[in-house]
């Protein structure tokens, strides 16, 4: 672990007794004007700790565009210059670790009260005790809508893996009058 910490055995060997699951399919990712959306970093979020680099998508464009609106929202003002691009991409893993409810997350120790919460900590141990041991990729719940997350580590794909098919200008103001119509049907 980054912190100089040896990691959970315990942990280790839970999550290297479940499953390597494939992935082929769409996903969304929203970055900033200009970024390369296939770029990986360490962005020691919910689930990778900084060591490695991760792209997070989500399998739904509602809850990619949650996730980050979410962020930008915990700013005093909401950027208004920033250009943020949704982009749809198609992926594929070999052997991602799936969570596939909340149920599963607390199995490997997180706390299902405190998922939506910025208190990392267990989130970060499991995405590095899954990196360590060779998963490609999370399939996990997104704490900001009701959908699945795909967090991949770019360094365990190959560039064929990835590919940018749409990408289109997020219109903040408008998603989130969008948001809130789904919200109240859903």
């Amino acid at each position: 672990m980054a912190d100089g910490r040896p990691r959970d055995i315990e942990l280790l060997d839970k999550v290297d007794a479940l499953p390597r699951t494939p992935y082929e399919g769409t996903v969304w990712r929203i970055a900033r004007e200009g970024r390369d959306p296939l770029q990986g970093y360490p962005a020691a979020a919910r689930w990778d700790p900084g060591t490695f680099d991760v792209i997070y998508t989500s399998l739904a464009r509602e809850g990619s565009l949650a996730e980050i609106h979410f962020h930008l929202s915990r700013q005093p003002v909401f950027p208004s210059k920033l250009v943020s691009v949704l982009h749809r991409i198609t992926l594929r893993t070999r052997r991602a670790l799936r969570l596939v409810d909340l149920s599963a997350v607390e199995a490997l120790g997180a706390r299902r009260d405190r998922y939506g919460d910025l208190d990392y900590e267990r989130t970060q141990a499991i995405g590095d005790a899954a990196y360590f041991l060779g998963f490609d990729g999370l399939l996990v719940p997104s704490a900001r809508w009701d959908c699945q997350n795909l967090v991949v580590f770019t360094d365990q794909l190959a560039p064929e893996d990835m590919a940018v098919e749409e990408s289109a200008v997020v219109d903040w103001p408008a998603w989130r009058k969008e948001a809130e119509v789904l919200r109240r049907k859903g």
